[in-house]
């Protein structure tokens, strides 16, 4: 099981793996570190991979907030100052935690936000973003072109899209894809959920069968490509 922990100013969630081994950097959706991230950080650490979750909000998450407050949280996150505080955790990890190497998952908002920090941090040895909330409308406290910057990113690229995605078009995602299949290196791996939701990895939308089906086919995918790109010694 893991614990919360002190990051400098920071306060994260660590599930510990093995010594000297491979670490992810978790970003969470709008539920913030709740208890289905918790699970997925510490089945991570199970299979001998560092995690350490990202606070998003500061405290608050699914445990102690209602969705309409925390969207109200996300609505005035700043986009350089969570790209700063996911540098620092990312620091800590290859740091003071001594991981080998480092990849970055994200889910909605943080699958967003794994395509920025990738685009920014080529330390990063894999990039996974689950349902990543990227209209090319940017909202008015978002700064970066996810779509846009998604071709800078060095590393292979796992990303999973529902077709009922409400809040990414297919046009979007299409975009999305020409900007990494327009890299000179890393890898594309787009994995395509037909009538799945946007948010289908959360399991409290699992009663609709097309969503419980995509996070069964998605996250043994996901947990493959940490295999092969992170937790290797040559990926």
């Amino acid at each position: 099981m893991g614990e919360y922990v002190s990051v400098g100013s920071l306060t994260a969630y660590l599930a510990t793996g093995r010594s000297n081994g491979p670490g992810m950097l978790l970003l969470p959706m709008i539920t913030g570190i709740g208890e289905q991230v918790r699970d997925g950080a510490d089945e991570l650490a199970g299979r001998g991979v560092t995690a350490l979750t990202w606070d998003a909000f500061h405290g608050r998450s699914t445990d102690n907030s209602t969705v309409d407050e925390l969207s109200e949280l996300l609505a005035k996150l700043d986009d350089d100052a969570a790209l700063a505080e996911q540098t620092q955790l990312l620091d800590h990890l290859l740091g003071d935690l001594g991981c080998s190497k480092a990849g970055v998952m994200g889910w909605c908002m943080g699958g967003r936000f794994a395509l920025l920090l990738g685009a920014r941090d080529h330390r990063l040895a894999g990039v996974t973003a689950f349902h990543p909330t990227v209209p090319s409308q940017l909202r008015p406290n978002q700064t970066h072109d996810a779509i846009a910057d998604a071709a800078g990113i060095a590393a292979p690229v796992l990303v999973s899209y529902p077709s009922a995605d409400h809040m990414v078009t297919a046009a979007d995602f299409e975009a999305l894809q020409t900007a990494l299949h327009s890299r000179p290196s890393g890898a594309t791996f787009s994995l395509f959920h037909p009538g799945a939701d946007h948010g289908f990895t959360n399991r409290d939308r699992h009663d609709k069968p097309a969503n419980a089906a995509a996070f069964q086919l998605a996250w043994p995918q996901a947990l493959t490509f940490i295999d092969t790109t992170t937790a290797s010694a040559t990926g």
